[in-house]
């Protein structure tokens, strides 16, 4: 069977959203300084930041989420 280049970008996408759910998941601190909820990218695997940078764009406007490298500092 031959898979398209429509379907190959379809489970490419889908990967790519499915994997950065599970990261945002996993990677939500509630910063207790201004009440306001972060997803964390750790500071010593950048590339994880550059990887999901786009959505991030886009996740920051549909639910108001803010994003941070490394943890915050007290």
């Amino acid at each position: 069977m031959k898979i398209t280049r429509i379907k190959w970008v379809a489970i490419v996408v889908f990967l790519y959203l499915s994997s950065y759910i599970a990261f945002r998941a996993t990677h939500i601190e509630l910063w207790h300084q201004d009440g306001k909820q972060y997803l964390i990218f750790p500071k010593d695997q950048l590339w994880i930041y550059y990887f999901y940078r786009p959505i991030t764009y886009v996740d920051s406007k549909l639910t108001m989420l803010q994003f941070h490298i490394g943890p915050h500092q007290p």
